[in-house]
């Protein structure tokens, strides 16, 4: 069972990366759950989003695809327990940042959806 949750976490995280990457909101907008909330500091600066603020800042910026930025996003341990799992992330360097992520996921109607996003910049 680990290994299968293993999976689908794995896959919507590599959706996750997609939407950031390519700036697609449809696939964010896929994985997040609509009520996610996006909260974390860009040098030191308290940033707190709804899901909604959050796609229209990704929908309105240039993608780190569009600006010849090479992927190097990946993730750095995942943490099960029943329904719900915690996974570490790393996208740095990225539109001049590097960014490091908490993602917490839980299992809502037989799928894992984003239910909160904990992030920093670290110099």
């Amino acid at each position: 069972m680990y290994e299968e949750h293993s999976s689908e976490i794995k896959n919507t995280i590599s959706h996750y990366f997609q939407g950031i990457y390519n700036g697609g909101v449809e696939k964010l907008e896929s994985v997040f759950h609509p009520e996610a909330l996006l909260s974390g500091d860009i040098k030191g600066d308290p940033y707190f989003k709804t899901l909604s603020d959050y796609i229209d800042g990704v929908r309105n910026r240039k993608s780190p695809s569009e600006l010849g930025e090479d992927f190097q996003m990946k993730i750095l341990g995942i943490e099960i327990l029943g329904n719900t799992a915690i996974a570490k992330l790393t996208h740095a360097p990225m539109l001049g940042y590097n960014y490091h992520d908490f993602l917490s996921l839980s299992m809502v109607n037989g799928e894992w959806k984003i239910v909160n996003k904990l992030f920093s910049h670290v110099e």
